[in-house]
């Protein structure tokens, strides 16, 4: 029994790496391509120059199994990339728009919540507007009367014998076409903000009658 056992093993031993090879074999890959000019080539490795050909993969019988990609250029890399970025914008851009539409029917009961919620901004915008409007007419009143007195001065008149511009003078004009300036900059964009929200909300009123169904 035991010579038996013994012979056993040495047939089981010699018999694995002859299973193990048979195995190999049967995963053994093939590839197919075809270059440039149409001709069809099939190999076990695809040699570097046509690294860049899709291919499919045939088993040791010749079927058919799967597909590669082949290596791809810098350019094709770039054009990929730029449709890759333009499916992403266009997927923020869906989710942006799905926001703000659940913002809009959560926020919002009728046509007129909105207009409501618009009006009271609009008129917090003009009022904004009013009084830097004011403040503005008065620098400018203001900036006048210093402009006729330091005309009593160099360099501001031509007469020979009169005396140099007061620093005290001087810097008060400065600072007042400063503010001046500043106050300009602030009524302009603030009707900038003004219209930019009415078209907004104009936008919001038009999608939520959308979104009503009318």
């Amino acid at each position: 029994m035991r010579t038996v056992g013994a012979i056993l093993l040495v047939v089981a031993a010699i018999a694995l790496p002859s299973i193990g090879s048979a195995q190999q074999q049967h995963q053994r890959k093939l590839y197919k391509w075809t270059d440039a000019n149409g001709h069809v080539y099939y190999s076990e490795t695809v040699p570097p120059e046509y690294a860049d050909r899709d291919r499919d993969v045939l088993n040791d019988q010749g079927v058919h199994v799967g597909s590669e990609e082949g290596e791809i250029t810098q350019a094709e890399r770039a054009v990929l990339d730029e449709r890759e970025a333009q499916a992403e914008a266009d997927r923020k851009a869906k989710e942006e728009i799905a926001r703000r539409d659940r913002m809009l029917l959560e926020t919002y009961i009728s046509v007129a919540d909105i207009e409501d919620l618009r009006n009271r901004r609009l008129e917090l915008l003009e009022s904004q507007i009013k009084l830097t409007e004011v403040y503005l007419g008065n620098l400018r009143k203001r900036l006048v009367d210093l402009q006729a007195e330091a005309s009593n001065y160099k360099p501001y008149t031509t007469r020979e014998n009169a005396p140099q511009i007061p620093d005290n003078l001087a810097l008060d004009m400065s600072r007042t076409t400063a503010s001046i300036a500043l106050y300009e900059q602030t009524l302009s964009r603030t009707r900038a903000d003004q219209t930019e929200l009415r078209d907004s909300f104009n936008d919001d009123i038009a999608r939520f009658r959308e979104l009503k169904g009318g």
